[in-house]
């Protein structure tokens, strides 16, 4: 099946417009048809062996994300001390979270131990399985774009929480927890480009042919 020139440039469209959300939700439901898109979307990343090691846990309640709520805030506090003095008063003047805010959480997760210990492609690297479910997230951040819904990717939240939160068994891996939902809009830039943070680095310093050079 080829892809025609429309279709081409819808893809780039959508990835050069996603974007972490982690505000201006709003509280329209995501309908079932478009949440399963987006499910099945991750469902055929490509992985390793074709294991397809990911599982998700979907979050609606309020009673759950309160307590999901209340893990980022103490992480956000421990993470805070991390930064300079300089540093500090700005990531704590960020949003980088939405997790009350979005109609939606996925907590995506990675089973190392799905179809046997020997899996094709993991024999020399076995955090292949973890790649493939990051790209299992990639498909659903572009498939939510898609549908113009905000993604966002908490980060800021230890594992033991969202373990005990979620009934997540120790064998399982806690790869991510997601917000998802409608918004109001949509940035033009990446909040943390837009605000300072940094800028985004110029590809051409990023580019080696044959072996790796000192380019910075």
């Amino acid at each position: 099946m080829k892809i025609n020139d429309a279709e081409r440039d819808a893809l780039y469209k959508v990835i050069f417009s996603r974007r972490d959300v982690r505000k201006d939700f709003i509280s329209t439901p995501i309908p079932n048809d478009v949440l399963e898109r987006i499910l099945k979307a991750g469902h055929h990343a490509p992985s390793v062996g074709f294991m397809q090691p990911w599982d998700f846990i979907l979050v609606t309640e309020d009673q759950t994300k309160n307590a999901l709520k209340k893990g980022y805030e103490s992480a956000s506090l421990e993470s805070a001390q991390k930064f300079s003095d300089e540093k500090r008063g700005e990531y704590q003047s960020l949003k980088l979270e939405g997790i009350l805010e979005a109609p939606l959480g996925v907590c995506v997760t990675c089973d190392r131990e799905r179809n046997g210990p020997v899996v094709i492609g993991r024999t020399i690297k076995p955090e292949m399985d973890l790649y493939s479910t990051v790209c299992a997230i990639q498909n659903m951040w572009l498939a939510a774009r898609a549908e113009n819904i905000g993604l966002g990717w908490v980060s800021i939240i230890h594992d033991d929480v969202l373990r005990e939160t979620l009934g997540i068994p120790d064998n399982i891996e806690i790869i991510a927890y997601l917000c998802l939902g409608y918004v109001s809009n949509f940035n033009d830039k990446p909040e943390l480009e837009e605000f300072g943070w940094l800028p985004r680095g110029d590809i051409n310093q990023l580019i080696h042919k044959e072996k790796w050079t000192n380019k910075a």
